[in-house]
């Protein structure tokens, strides 16, 4: 079952995104171009996913909370290769944050308003805080906090916080079911 509008999915350059099972897309939202999302991804309202010229890659269970923005940089003559984006498994991206060019791999939290931007790599179990700023080509490193403008290591996680990042993720499939369920009754 997937859950979106005509207008909320949109080919570019012959290329359409691709969605897993159990997918939702807000109808407010646009998805675009060379974007695969996994099995039960939720994509919240006004949400950007805009891979028109390289790819995204949303893995499964992944939530792109609303206002959000998801976008790469283009191969050029300032940087060759370009920038895809990659999100990983089980990672919540908060409300209104930017992501761009870059790779966050499984089980992360991106706090409300954070960016992320090109050629940074954050790497599985973190969380970035609300209104951080992660700056271009950063490493992030597993099992830590960060924080700040730009977004420096604050402490390593609790364990606590390690095993919230599949119960979030579990929830926003629970409710991404819940909205799927409500749109098919209509």
């Amino acid at each position: 079952m997937r859950h979106h509008t005509a207008t909320s999915l949109r080919s570019f350059r012959g290329r359409t995104p691709s969605l897993g099972k159990r997918v939702l897309i807000d109808p407010s939202a646009v998805v675009l171009g060379d974007v695969t999302l996994g099995d039960d991804v939720s994509v919240w309202p006004q949400v950007t996913v805009r891979g028109d010229m390289h790819r995204i890659r949303v893995g499964a269970r992944s939530s792109i909370q609303d206002g959000s923005v998801l976008h790469i940089t283009h191969a050029g003559p300032y940087n060759p290769a370009g920038w895809p984006l990659h999100i990983g498994c089980d990672v919540t991206v908060g409300h209104a944050a930017i992501l761009h060019g870059c790779h966050v791999g499984d089980r992360v939290l991106v706090g409300m308003g954070a960016v992320v931007m090109d050629g940074a790599v954050v790497e599985d179990d973190v969380v970035i805080a609300a209104g951080a700023l992660v700056t271009p080509g950063k490493q992030l490193r597993s099992g830590f906090l960060y924080a700040g403008s730009p977004a420096r290591e604050k402490r390593p996680l609790t364990q606590k916080e390690m095993d919230y990042f599949v119960y979030v993720a579990n929830n926003y499939v629970a409710l991404k079911d819940e909205h799927i369920a409500a749109l098919e009754s209509g």
